[in-house]
């Protein structure tokens, strides 16, 4: 059972993004207004004999849907229509692209509409659970009914383990209110958006101990670099270098570093990136990745950064590694 407050965490942790803290609650409404306004259409059917206050709906609407549709997962629509009737026989109904309200209800609750969207919204999941520990918060959706609940706990495990590990080491600042979607429409494997994650059901169905997963995805939310920081092969090379140190079972999901071959280059990002980044942490300065990763997050970061830090340019460290790229590794593992 899905109880209140459950549901107006999914909705105001939906609206989170990553970094964003100490936010006032008129600052939230009103983000959500302009992006439901921009991201979002409503068309307002009127089935009833009377005139409708067509701007409380729509206020009504912008308040909600596109947290809910953020909190969805997987292409949500974004244009949805809201009847409201004298024929309907429920109360209230809302589903993805589609609410229907019955006029004498709507005048009797009309301050209640927006929790009553939010109710109805939210049983178009399975589940949906949040969970607390030491000042940080879990939302957690699954859109499956079969998925398994051995896998979900040790996704939930996974991130109160990891995740405040790597606010506390790359970015203090980093949200403490993270949303886990599990959905059966994503086709990819995983992906993070602002403070939400959506992991594919059917790739966790075939995959059930790449928990972690959870570590390269929430590092994602810890960079929060914003658009034009850097190139994509450094902000996927530094996720998987963090899952390699930072991961609870690699070894448990057959995850490695790639070895070395002459076909690679550091732009391959990703596994072939992080051992190359690994291998620099080694050999060349310890706390250089770190010091990279801040410099994204503040928009410093240049292709100069590396001569900067090192005293050679990326192209001349890549040689360096190609010539001895010979390391000891050692994985995670329950």
């Amino acid at each position: 059972m899905i109880r209140n407050f459950i549901i107006s965490a999914i909705f105001l942790g939906a609206a989170l993004s990553a970094g964003a803290q100490n936010t006032s609650r008129e600052t939230n409404n009103a983000n959500r207004q302009r992006r439901g306004m921009r991201g979002y259409q409503v068309t307002i059917l009127n089935n009833t004999k009377g005139q409708l206050d067509t701007a409380r709906l729509r206020a009504a609407f912008n308040a909600v849907y596109p947290d809910f549709a953020r909190a969805d997962g997987y292409r949500t629509v974004r244009e949805a229509t809201m009847e409201v009737s004298d024929k309907f026989n429920g109360t209230i109904s809302a589903k993805a692209g589609e609410i229907v309200i019955n006029s004498k209800w709507l005048k009797k609750n009309d301050k209640n509409l927006e929790k009553a969207l939010m109710h109805q919204f939210s049983k178009n999941w399975f589940s949906a659970d949040t969970i607390k520990k030491d000042g940080y918060q879990l939302v957690f959706i699954s859109k499956a009914p079969e998925f398994d609940p051995v896998v979900k706990q040790n996704l939930i495990d996974t991130y109160f383990k990891v995740y405040p590990t790597l606010v506390n080491t790359f970015n203090p600042k980093s949200t403490r209110e993270v949303l886990f979607v599990v959905d059966t429409a994503y086709k990819a494997v995983a992906e993070a958006s602002g403070n939400r994650i959506l992991f594919s059901y059917n790739y966790m169905k075939r995959n059930p101990t790449d928990i972690d997963v959870v570590t390269h995805e929430t590092m994602h939310i810890v960079q929060g670099y914003g658009y034009g920081s850097g190139p994509g092969w450094l902000t996927e090379g530094i996720a998987d270098y963090v899952r390699y140190k930072y991961g609870v079972d690699n070894i448990g999901s057959k995850w490695a570093l790639p070895e070395f071959n002459e076909k690679q280059s550091y732009t391959n990002a990703y596994r072939v990136t992080a051992r190359f980044f690994e291998w620099l942490e080694q050999k060349v300065k310890p706390g250089l990745i770190a010091t990279l990763d801040d410099q994204l997050r503040k928009h410093t970061y240049k292709e100069s950064s590396w001569k900067e830090l090192t005293g050679k340019t990326v192209d001349e460290l890549w040689q360096d590694y190609a010539k001895a790229p010979e390391l000891k590794l050692t994985y995670s593992g329950k």
